[in-house]
């Protein structure tokens, strides 16, 4: 396998195994649209880029003890532990041994921000199930030393049992982070970046809940666990407006888009006056990641047809459809602004196929911007 169609490289150095990344050129796309960028050996779901192009992703602990939580992936093709082989050494085996204030325990997602900074969101909840006390946090590294900088952990009030911290955006001027939780309550959390203080917003209100009448299908029918349930996913997907002014998200089994102005979302604010905020957008689809692009067009992924699609106004307009798309998860933006999305394949876990195996195959992608309408 020559330089330009892909090679297979050692992830880590230091004793760490391979998480098995395989870069992928032009050549190996299979259309002019959709590039595969990178493939991995275990269950991709982050992705993120930075200013200058640096691309980072991160690989849950959801169906098996990936050796790698964070990772940079190279420009050769490999995928170096970051910011080093510590934060990432934590395992399922050794979990008794391991603070989980010190360490990656099941990472949701890495995003950068307009700061200098990669922040990395940890649930802390392997398997998607039981957050393990002390362990939910962002954490925030710094892009040009490589060292963390700081250590933001979530209260029990804050991260309440059920909890599961999905998703990022930051304001602006990098003093205020709101992220999702797509957990069994739902809700918008706010954390002052400088202070770490946090508080749950619409909590249990109805913009962050799944939606009881919504059936989520793939591969045209809908997709169900051995016992016959479907995914429950709350506040999912979440974007904010490039003058940083409104919020977006959606839950996941849900096909309503809310928005609120960030200005409401204020430690002064009580709920009601939260509530009164929001704005019921109108009707997308079942829709995992987010991203509003710099050009001001929100992309959502649709896991249903193996596509991203963007918002319309009133509606959603396919942007590309590959079946190699499966389940799209997180979008990010280059600085050439192509559009980079992973494929975490949610549907062929051993969650909904009996006998698949704990370590899936995941890839990751890029796509030419939209055009405005």
């Amino acid at each position: 396998m020559d330089k330009q169609t892909g090679s297979v490289i050692a992830a880590a150095a230091g004793g760490l195994a391979a998480a098995g990344a395989v870069l992928i050129g032009v050549n190996g796309s299979r259309n002019d649209q959709l590039v595969e960028v990178a493939s991995f050996n275990h269950q991709v779901t982050g992705v993120t880029i930075s200013p200058d192009g640096r691309i980072f992703v991160n690989f849950p602990r959801w169906t098996d003890d990936a050796p790698i939580s964070v990772a940079e992936l190279k420009q050769n093709g490999s995928l170096v532990p970051y910011p080093d082989e510590r934060w990432n050494a934590w395992r399922n085996e050794k979990a008794t041994q391991m603070p989980v204030q010190e360490h990656f325990v099941c990472v949701q997602s890495v995003v950068t921000d307009r700061h200098g900074a990669l922040w990395v969101l940890d649930p802390a909840a392997p398997g998607n199930e039981k957050i393990l006390p002390g362990g939910p946090k962002l954490v925030r590294i710094d892009l040009a030393t490589n060292c963390v900088t700081k250590v933001i952990p979530f209260s029990e009030e804050v991260a309440l049992q059920g909890t599961y911290l999905n998703d990022i955006r930051f304001s602006p001027d990098g003093k205020t982070g709101y992220i999702t939780d797509s957990g069994t309550r739902g809700a918008i959390i706010v954390v002052d970046l400088e202070s770490g203080e946090a508080f749950r917003a619409l909590d249990g209100h109805a913009s962050t809940q799944m939606e009881k009448d919504v059936v989520v299908e793939v591969d045209g029918a809908p997709l169900r666990r051995p016992d016959g349930r479907q995914p429950a996913f709350a506040s999912d997907g979440i974007a904010m407006s490039v003058d940083g002014a409104m919020l977006y998200w959606q839950a996941l089994t849900g096909k309503t888009l809310y928005s609120i102005p960030t200005a409401a979302l204020t430690p002064g604010k009580s709920p009601s006056e939260i509530e009164a905020a929001v704005t019921a957008l109108g009707e997308s689809h079942v829709a995992d990641g987010f991203w509003m692009s710099r050009a001001g067009i929100l992309y959502l992924t649709s896991p249903s047809d193996n596509s991203v699609r963007r918002w319309t106004g009133s509606g959603t307009e396919p942007v590309v459809t590959d079946n190699r798309l499966r389940w799209p998860d997180t979008m990010s933006e280059g600085p050439d602004g192509m559009i980079y999305v992973t494929a975490s394949r949610i549907q062929d876990t051993y969650w909904f196929k009996s006998g698949a195996p704990a370590s899936l195959s995941t890839a990751l992608f890029r796509f030419p911007p939209a055009q405005r309408s």
